[in-house]
């Protein structure tokens, strides 16, 4: 089975009526998987397909988006691996021997 004939039927067993270009999005998964991380591909393409349905995008109006998304990825500055800047490195101390039954939390 080719990538055309899975797309199809994919589109089949999801009941939706569109038509992909899956170039398109190849590449936008590729930039993402290269220029951000691996994972990013999967994740970017699903955004790409859910904006375009929150948009009503047409083929032109997915072109756009995709564009905008392939700039993002292509630009990304921050290198494989590396840890998100609001990461707190913070340790975090042992209190396994504190006794926290008689806590009270803001929420009670």
């Amino acid at each position: 089975m080719n990538l055309h004939d899975w797309i199809d039927e994919l589109c089949d067993v999801l009941d939706v009526e569109t038509e992909v270009d899956e170039g398109l999005v190849l590449d936008l998964a590729r930039s993402a998987a290269h220029d951000v991380t691996k994972v990013a591909a999967p994740i970017t393409t699903y955004l790409l397909g859910y904006a375009a349905g929150v948009h009503g995008a047409d083929p032109a109006g997915i072109e756009v988006l995709a564009a905008k998304a392939q700039t993002l990825a292509t630009g990304w500055d921050r290198p494989r691996g590396a840890p998100d800047p609001d990461d707190i490195e913070d340790e975090v101390p042992d209190d396994s021997t504190v006794d926290h039954s008689t806590d009270r939390f803001e929420d009670e």
